[in-house]
């Protein structure tokens, strides 16, 4: 019944959305600012050709950085929250690091990896990267001793903790790290796509916008990349509310 509600509640958001849409663009009356159903016809008709090569270009790039972020952070963060000795060592480097804005590296690692998605990949895995491996970190470390010692008792090695308990500590903070991570992540993604490269959908809005100037398209390119970012948003949200449940 509450996701009843729920569904509800966002399908009317989006109704309002849309209806300010029209009423701006009706107040506009500029080629700048296309009605949203303009858009969502131009969305309809471009998706089955070079939008929807475009945004499958985007989604590989976003799905690998989350993987290879996983990977990466995640067995980190849970030897991190296991060993304190090994958390001081590390953590001031965690600190100088984790609010540096990753989107400054982009010429950087154009300029050290090449052109391709490798240095896209690596950019949005890097900004995931700290978000993962603080959430895991910090839910191991805020697992009771009480609970550690009980399950010792029973004869549990390191091995057993690690798979019983560091673990399924672990997922949920994995899922948070990334649903608060994706706008971010997508946000980057437009940007690393702007500079050399001919796939992605950051490339077909800045084609579209600023050199053909064909607005529907361009809004239809950002519909696309808003619907990446909910659809990955909502995959994710889904998956930690079934393990946080189960």
């Amino acid at each position: 019944m509450a996701g009843v509600r729920a569904t509800t509640a966002r399908l009317a958001a989006l109704a309002i959305l849309l209806l300010l849409w029209q009423g701006v663009a009706m107040i506009v009356r500029q080629p700048i600012l296309p009605p949203p159903g303009r858009v969502l016809v131009v969305f309809v008709q471009e998706l089955p050709g070079a939008l929807g090569r475009h945004a499958l270009a985007s989604l590989g790039r976003v799905v690998a950085s989350i993987a290879l972020a996983i990977a990466l952070a995640a067995p980190l963060g849970l030897v991190l929250g296991q060993s304190r000795r090994l958390d001081g060592l590390v953590a001031p480097f965690i600190y100088l690091l984790y609010p540096v804005p990753k989107v400054v590296l982009v010429p950087v690692l154009l300029l050290l990896l090449g052109i391709g998605d490798f240095p896209k990949i690596v950019l949005i895995t890097f900004i995931l990267f700290f978000q993962i491996l603080v959430l895991v970190r910090d839910a191991a470390a805020s697992i009771r001793p009480e609970l550690l010692t009980s399950i010792r008792s029973l004869g549990a090695g390191r091995r057993a903790l690690f798979r019983f308990v560091y673990l399924p500590a672990g997922v949920p903070a994995i899922l948070t790290a990334v649903r608060q991570s994706i706008g971010t992540a997508i946000a980057v993604l437009y940007i690393a796509e702007l500079i050399a490269t001919r796939y992605g959908l950051g490339y077909y809005i800045y084609l579209q916008g600023s050199t053909l100037f064909d607005y529907p398209r361009m809004y239809a390119g950002v519909l696309a990349m808003s619907t990446l970012g909910f659809g990955l948003y909502a995959g994710v949200d889904a998956l930690r509310k079934f393990t946080v449940s189960s």
